[in-house]
């Protein structure tokens, strides 16, 4: 699973494609509802070392807001972090690289775009 095949996913699904609203990081996608404006996924590359993961270079990882009781066994799973420069009690952030179950990835797409909706 990568970036690309998440862009087509949020497309295909919900009609929204990425906003890239920093000149600073260019490859930070933002997912927003088209009536009320909120994010609902966010898509960075972020330096490995400040995820605190293993390797060189950086990592493609998707933000998304979750139920908070779920955040704990979420956590738990390959690929799943704290939130990334999100609030860490109703987001996580997930590893575009395959670690993760890529229909469960979805999942907390759908979760997280109806949770952001209101």
């Amino acid at each position: 699973m990568d970036r690309f095949e998440v862009y087509k996913h949020i497309k295909d699904y919900y009609n929204v494609e990425p906003d890239f609203p920093w000149v600073k990081y260019p490859q930070y996608a933002v997912f927003r509802h088209q009536r009320n404006k909120k994010w609902f996924a966010l898509i960075m590359n972020i330096k490995r070392s400040t995820l605190k993961i293993d390797g060189e270079g950086t990592a493609d990882v998707i933000n998304l807001k979750t139920d908070p009781l779920f955040i704990g066994s979420l956590q738990q799973k390959a690929g799943v972090l704290p939130a990334y420069h999100m609030s860490k009690k109703s987001w996580v952030t997930v590893l575009l690289d395959g670690s993760f179950d890529k229909q469960e990835l979805f999942c907390l797409i759908d979760e997280s775009f109806n949770l952001t909706q209101k």
